[in-house]
């Protein structure tokens, strides 16, 4: 049996997981999945073949520490998925900046490398919007994500202080499309489609993760969804082992949010036969275990 890491880390108490739907299909291909910590100081890297990176969903507050131990991985005999070259590139959000370059929407952005409390007060204009929302360029799971108005901005001011004086940061107008329509995630495993998910915020929220309320259903990707997607992964560096494309409708065409390389949620337990493909898409890459 070949064994093949899956990078966790020590508490998931407050998350929703299901990476353990695919392990049974893996293990029927002749892999053992083991869960590993990614803050686990004891472990022989080299003890495994693969280490795929999962709900490893505290790295943004180490994340220099979480890349020093990614290229202790890289290092090893074991192969790092997705990628440690992918995972550099996709760790701080301006990668959006390489992907409009190459012609894929993204959300219009205002980045910023330090706290200008002025620039955000009057970014409202350019961005033609009633609501920003303010987000750091290294987070997950809509941490230190702020909705703000022009009034909120002025009654916030020391907070919004205290968490972006030195955090690079970016602004973006509120899309009510979220609200109305949601945001939706395609799913590719080795650059082959898999499913398709929308999320919509609970009421008198604007974050769409489960684990903030928001609620989740499987859809049908139309020919306008799955195109725009095929855009935004023929621009990505490489081919990544697993991808998450998330996307908005703006100005009646859907636009790219996000792309997720390093641990995005694949909702597993979305679509029945999704745990499946993963395994095939990575045994196809890697060969059966027997």
């Amino acid at each position: 049996m070949r064994k093949v890491a899956i990078l966790s880390t020590n508490d998931l108490e407050d998350f929703f997981v299901y990476d353990h739907l695919f392990y049974e299909p893996l293990e029927e291909m002749g892999w053992e999945a083991i869960e590993v910590s990614w803050r686990s100081k004891d472990i022989d890297w080299n003890d495994f073949e693969v280490v795929i990176i999962r709900s490893t969903w505290d790295y943004q507050t180490n994340a220099d520490d979480f890349l020093e131990v990614l290229q202790n991985i890289a290092q090893s005999s074991a192969k790092l998925e997705n990628s440690l070259e992918l995972v550099q590139w996709n760790i701080r959000k301006d990668y959006l900046k390489s992907l409009e370059v190459k012609g894929v929407g993204i959300v219009p952005t205002i980045w910023c490398d330090t706290l200008d409390l002025e620039l955000m007060k009057s970014a409202f204009g350019p961005l033609n919007c009633q609501e920003i929302v303010v987000k750091p360029l290294v987070s997950a799971n809509a941490d230190h994500t702020y909705r703000l108005s022009l009034e909120s901005v002025i009654e916030e001011q020391e907070g919004l202080t205290e968490v972006f004086s030195s955090r690079p940061h970016m602004i973006q107008p509120f899309l009510k499309s979220v609200i109305n329509e949601g945001e939706y995630s395609l799913f590719y495993f080795n650059g082959e489609y898999s499913h398709c998910i929308v999320k919509v915020p609970k009421q008198n929220d604007f974050r769409v993760q489960e684990e903030h309320g928001g609620q989740l259903r499987s859809v049908e990707a139309d020919e306008r969804l799955l195109s725009s997607a095929q855009q935004v992964l023929a621009a990505l560096p490489e081919i990544p082992l697993y991808a998450r494309i998330d996307l908005v409708k703006y100005e009646n065409a859907y636009v790219t949010m996000e792309v997720e390389l390093i641990e995005p949620s694949l909702y597993f337990n979305m679509d029945v036969d999704s745990a499946l493909r993963f395994a095939n898409a990575f045994v196809e890459k890697y060969g059966r275990g027997n």
